[in-house]
Parts: C-alpha cells; sequence; structure tokens
C-alpha cells in the first residue's frame, strides 16, 4: 500500500538503454529524452562532463585530455560506472525529482543478457535513484509496442534490429516460446563500411562517417531504383592528407553483406525452431521488423525473398521498445508477467 502511494507522487519511467541511444518514456507524457548513449570524461579524473548529444558531438574531435566513451556496447553494459552515471543524468534531468520520492523504472534489455549482466543493469539504475526496477526483455517491449495482440494463444514473431544487438522471438500468450539473440545490428554494418573503404580506397574514415553513409546510401537489396552515390571526406592512410572520394550504394550493399546475413540466418533458426502451430500463425500474420536497423532500405524485401513470409516494418521502430515497456508501466499485472 505504502509503495501505491508513493507511486501516485512519482512519475515512473520506461527506460530503452540502447547501444546506441537510450530513449526515456514517461507516464502520461512520452518519450521525454532520445539521446546517444555516449558519454564524455576527463582522462585524469575520471570526471563525466558531458552526457548524450552534447558528448556525441565531440566523438572524435576531443582534445589528449577528454576521451569520449559508449559504456554500452554489444547491447550490455561494458562499463558500469559510466553506465551508471549516464542512466543517473537522463533519469534526474526528466524526472524533476519531487520531493524524495523516486521512480519506478522498467527498462528493456536484450533477449540474451546473462544474470550477470541484469545485475549490472539493475545496480546502474539503483545508483541513479530508482524505487523499483523492472527488467522486461526487448522483443517482448517491441511485441507490446507495435501492437502485437501477444495474450493470444497464436504465434508473433518480432525481429528487433538494434545497434549492438539483434533479438528474434516467436511470442504466444504474453511468453516467449522461442528466442535468439546475435550480437550483431547498426554497429557492426558501420565497422563493416570503415573497413570496406579502408581496404579499398586507402582512406581511413570515422564511425559517424560511416553512419552517415549507412542511412544516405545503404540497402540490403537492389531496389531498382539506379545506383546512388555519395561524396566521402577522410584520411588518406599513404599521404596523411585529407580527401574525397566517392562511394556507391552497391559498395555498400556488398560491404554490409556479412552482417545482413548474420541477422537473416537468426531469422532462419528461430523458425525452425518454432513449434508448427505457431509457424502456422507466423505464416498468416508475418514478420515485424523493430529497432533503428530495420530502417535498413530494401530489408524487408530481403527478408521476404529469402523466407517467403510477410515482412513487416513497424511504423516507429526506432521507439518500439521504449513505447512497449512504457505499456507496462500502467498495467501491474503485465509487468509482472513478462518482467524477468
Amino acid at each position: 500500500m505504502f509503495q501505491k502511494i508513493l507511486g501516485w507522487f512519482s512519475n515512473d519511467l520506461a527506460v530503452d538503454l540502447g547501444t546506441a541511444n537510450t530513449l526515456v518514456f514517461m507516464r502520461d507524457k512520452g518519450i521525454v529524452c532520445n539521446e546517444p548513449s555516449v558519454v564524455a570524461i576527463m582522462r585524469d579524473t575520471g570526471k563525466v562532463i558531458a552526457v548524450g548529444a552534447e558528448a556525441q558531438r565531440m566523438l572524435g574531435k576531443t582534445p589528449t585530455n577528454i576521451t569520449t566513451i559508449r559504456p554500452l556496447k554489444d547491447g550490455v553494459i561494458a562499463d558500469f560506472d559510466k553506465t551508471g552515471e549516464m542512466l543517473k543524468y537522463f533519469i534526474r534531468r526528466v524526472h524533476n525529482r519531487k520531493s524524495f520520492i523516486s521512480p519506478r523504472i522498467v527498462i528493456g534489455v536484450p533477449s540474451g543478457i546473462t544474470q550477470v549482466e541484469q545485475r549490472a543493469v539493475k545496480d546502474a539504475a539503483q545508483a541513479s535513484g530508482a524505487r523499483e526496477i523492472y527488467l522486461i526483455e526487448e522483443p517482448m517491449a517491441a511485441a507490446l509496442g507495435v501492437g502485437l495482440p501477444i495474450g493470444e494463444p497464436s504465434g508473433n514473431m518480432i525481429v528487433d534490429i538494434g545497434g549492438g544487438t539483434t533479438d528474434v522471438a516467436v511470442i504466444s500468450l504474453h511468453g516467449v516460446v522461442y528466442s535468439k539473440a546475435v550480437r550483431v545490428g547498426g554497429d557492426k554494418m558501420d565497422e563493416a563500411i570503415v573497413n570496406y573503404i579502408k581496404s579499398k580506397t586507402k582512406i581511413l574514415i570515422g564511425d559517424r562517417t560511416a553512419e552517415n553513409i549507412k542511412m544516405e546510401i545503404g540497402s540490403a537489396f537492389q531496389m531498382g531504383d539506379g545506383d546512388k552515390a555519395m561524396d566521402v571526406k577522410g584520411r588518406d592512410l599513404v599521404s596523411g592528407i585529407p580527401k574525397t572520394v566517392t562511394v556507391y550504394e552497391d559498395e555498400i550493399r556488398d560491404a554490409i553483406n556479412e552482417p545482413v546475413i548474420v541477422i537473416l540466418n537468426a531469422i532462419k533458426i528461430a523458425l525452425e525452431n518454432t513449434p508448427p502451430e505457431l509457424a502456422s500463425d507466423i505464416v498468416d500474420r508475418g514478420i515485424v521488423l523493430a529497432g533503428g536497423g530495420a530502417l535498413l532500405r530494401g530489408l524487408d524485401v530481403l527478408l521476404k525473398e529469402e523466407t517467403g513470409l510477410p515482412v513487416v516494418v513497424a511504423d516507429d521502430p526506432i521507439s518500439a521498445v521504449v513505447y512497449g515497456v512504457g505499456k507496462v508501466l500502467d498495467d501491474l499485472d503485465i509487468l509482472r508477467r513478462v518482467a524477468i
């Protein structure tokens, strides 16, 4: 009863703690924070000087006494202290602490997370001043966020492609029947683009440039609308002088082919392990794509070609997980069913 009374005075929060971006959803207000998961720190003291968008602007442009890091790697916490600082910053910024009342926080985490990693996420949230902490698997949250009927006795397949991980899950009756997580996502595609341009043109580019290339001309399937091109600036590895080169859509498609195939194979494995009755539902309903990686042009067409199943991209794939986590804030019954 005491916890319930506290809840009336607290703005409960839903958090999608992503490798690339952290989104915070507040009850009755919607998404109140959507910033990169980046922290800038002083090398000598370890003091955090910037978080989120401000820290991202410093990426690759800092003097020797400042370093920018991404405290989450492959969907899990790589630097516990800095993740705690980052969470604390986002939560304090959006919660506007009401006297002594701390928020209840529900956090979306990858489906393949270990107990040690779960503990690290909970401890980081605790350090940020949470009253109660619940964890929910990201594919379950994404399914809720896109409006799939997860409470019905029918098969729903969701593929959540994030920055560090891709989660594939078959969901029925508020439970995950089968899930497969691979630590491949948007970051691996960026890395593949950096390596491809480095080996082909001897030009070194940064991660942010690679991400821009992926968003501008990246594709998983030849869509028949011509071959897009883009001028890219980087450092010539031979002369050391800044240089501009032109890259083409088909080159980038080849560059990111390997991570795309890993995602495709994870979906095929999930389909092979789905019970026959649920598989027949997936034939009718198809596969739903969520997460930032779902925006890769032609990915839905490629998956449709390879699986023969209908493939649908969520209306707002980037926000699907945080909206799903936000939905359980008002329904404690569902929260207790789906929480880890």
